[in-house]
């Protein structure tokens, strides 16, 4: 892929940084949400930490980048063409010169100090390599479900990471070492977007990197209420893929036969989701990578919990 053309905002006069600034960047994707990125732009320079904020730019029809750059953020936006879906992270990540990355979608951001204790805790943990934070949805700070079931994990302690080790996550309240995503690979072009966490998480702890889940470092999500059309049935087909992906052939066998089934029996998105899987089996296939034993384990407990 070729260097996507780049431009710098000015920056603004702005108070002294935190510490955080120096170690952490924040990197969002967007595609024709103009509103909603300067909205989350703005939560961003509130924020004591003053953190550098990338944008990718998912080669949006409404002028996204022209308000992005014009925003006093200081953003710096990077538009590759194209819709590179979950691939903007990766993008973001090469660009960034901080030792830690958070993810932010354009629906949400970091609650005031919980980039600088994602930092600290990098750099108290040497081995971890990517930090689930705690989601808070909404207005009314809700607790999103995953935190629950993150917090449940079966997995056993690990003494040098820090709170509950996991392999799953919410990208969009998410930080990683710079150096363990880009040793993983990042976001994975076979799934394009969503429901790409779980491959992330078993690529960075097969090569040794530690997934935790992190409750004391907090993101804030405010999602459209009707949600994103397709985004079920994506989720849905990138399971499956995964699977092919990374998991033994029976593990793969038995995922793709739910999804038969479901769609045999028209649930709703599954029809849509098992074209997606069949059109990108093939690419699957190709970069078809199982996982070594000790991961492969831990996904397995994990499945085991699984409702």
């Amino acid at each position: 892929m070729s260097d996507p053309v780049h431009q710098q905002a000015p920056t603004p006069a702005v108070p002294a940084r935190a510490p955080a600034a120096g170690r952490i960047t924040v990197a969002v994707i967007t595609r024709n949400r103009r509103a909603s990125v300067l909205r989350t732009l703005d939560r961003l320079a509130e924020l004591p930490e003053r953190p550098p904020v990338i944008v990718v730019d998912n080669d949006s029809a409404d002028a996204t980048a022209d308000a992005v750059l014009d925003h006093p953020a200081g953003a710096r936006v990077l538009s590759p063409g194209r819709n590179t879906g979950a691939l903007g992270r990766n993008l973001a990540v090469r660009h960034a010169t901080t030792p830690y990355v958070a993810f932010s979608d354009d629906d949400s951001w970091w609650a005031p100090g919980a980039l600088a204790a994602a930092a600290d805790t990098f750099d108290a943990h040497p081995r971890l390599g990517l930090l689930a934070a705690r989601t808070l949805v909404g207005p009314d700070a809700a607790e999103d479900p995953l935190n629950r079931v993150l917090a449940a994990s079966p997995l056993p302690p690990d003494p040098g990471l820090p709170g509950t080790p996991v392999l799953g996550f919410l990208a969009c309240a998410s930080v990683v070492r710079r150096r363990a995503f880009l040793d993983a690979g990042g976001f994975h072009p076979v799934l394009f977007f969503g429901g790409e966490e779980t491959l992330l998480a078993y690529d960075v702890a097969a090569r040794g990197w530690g997934v935790a889940y992190v409750p004391s470092v907090t993101a804030l999500h405010h999602p459209d209420p009707g949600g994103r059309p397709g985004r079920s049935a994506a989720q849905r087909r990138n399971e499956v893929l995964t699977a092919w992906l990374r998991r033994p052939v029976p593990v793969a066998l038995r995922s793709t036969a739910r999804l038969v089934g479901e769609a045999v029996r028209r649930e709703p998105a599954a029809g849509a989701a098992l074209r997606g899987a069949v059109a990108r089996f093939p690419a699957a296939l190709r970069h078809r990578a199982p996982l070594p034993d000790r991961v492969e384990r831990a996904a397995r407990l994990l499945d085991r919990r699984q409702p």
